[in-house]
């Protein structure tokens, strides 16, 4: 082109300024300083030879100039912004960066992976295991798992799995045979993981008062409780997912009748304007058929 567009980081700078009529929010915005932002503005109006802005009142306010401009460049943004989107839902092949909680990842996720990677060798699946929340703006991350109550502002959430509770142990737990109702849970070795939230939820729906929660050994990850329950050291609050294989395998058992909902769920969660996209339906479409066979063969207890 042969005329002379202006600097893209003024105009970015221009932009955040004008919707939030603040230099301030507009730096928190775009990760600089107020001074970067006063010198962006300022470049741009040297080279439009007009001012955009004006202070009055410890306010910031567009001048007649700015207010005919900024529509202008905020459209076109947001045409960039959906041009780009587009260009990139197009491709179907290259690396699908997942985000999972640990525990899932290691006791669910991974040992079905090979299969996905059978179906669709074109695209690289590339696990980031993380018990905190995406950043989607900020990290390049396509899709997540989240555990928690379905509740995220500005993303698709497809549900997985509902989780529920029960207490489970190793059949050779030396304690087993002491257990013969939920009362019995007093008088053994009970594992916890960071919170005793699950433990509290299932022995008020058994009736059960007075087991000691601060007695036991505590593990930071799930998967950490229920390899001391598979070791045989103590009983643990089984997750309906995390316990699945194991109970299966018959490497633990669920010595009681009384399953829980825990209130949370697995979820699968993206950015909206990533929902469409073909590695993400790709991912998306084989993950819920995984969960749908889990749910038709009820190895889920």
């Amino acid at each position: 082109m042969s005329r002379r567009l202006p600097p893209l980081n003024s105009l970015r700078a221009f932009e955040a300024a004008a919707r939030h009529l603040s230099f301030t929010k507009a730096a928190e915005e775009l990760f600089v300083t107020q001074a970067a932002i006063s010198h962006q503005i300022k470049a741009l109006e040297d080279f439009l030879g007009v001012q955009l802005f004006i202070r009055r009142n410890r306010k910031l306010l567009l001048t007649d100039e700015g207010q005919l401009y900024w529509p202008k460049i905020r459209d076109i943004f947001e045409k960039l912004v959906n041009a780009t989107e587009q260009v990139k839902a197009q491709g179907a092949t290259g690396s699908l960066t997942v985000c999972v909680i640990p525990t899932f990842a290691t006791l669910w996720l991974i040992p079905r992976l090979a299969e996905f990677g059978e179906l669709h060798p074109e695209i690289e699946v590339r696990i980031k295991a993380s018990d905190v929340e995406v950043d989607f703006v900020r990290e390049d991350i396509d899709i997540a798992i989240y555990y928690g109550k379905g509740e995220y502002d500005g993303l698709c959430c497809d549900v997985l799995f509902e989780e529920h509770l029960t207490p489970v142990c190793s059949p050779d737990f030396p304690q087993k045979k002491n257990l013969k109702t939920p009362e019995d849970l007093l008088n053994v070795t009970l594992l916890h993981d960071a919170t005793t939230e699950e433990w509290r939820t299932w022995l008020k729906s058994a009736e059960v008062t007075g087991v000691n929660l601060d007695h036991g050994p505590v593990f930071s990850h799930s998967g950490m409780v229920l390899q001391a329950a598979r070791h045989g050291q103590g009983i643990a609050m089984g997750h309906s997912v995390l316990s699945q294989m194991d109970i299966e395998t018959g490497r633990l058992i669920a010595p009681f009748d009384i399953v829980v909902d825990s209130g949370y769920s697995y979820d699968l969660v993206c950015p909206e304007n990533s929902y469409d996209r073909p590695k993400v339906v790709a991912f998306r479409e084989w993950l819920l058929s995984k969960v749908n066979e889990d749910m038709d063969d009820d190895v889920i207890f």
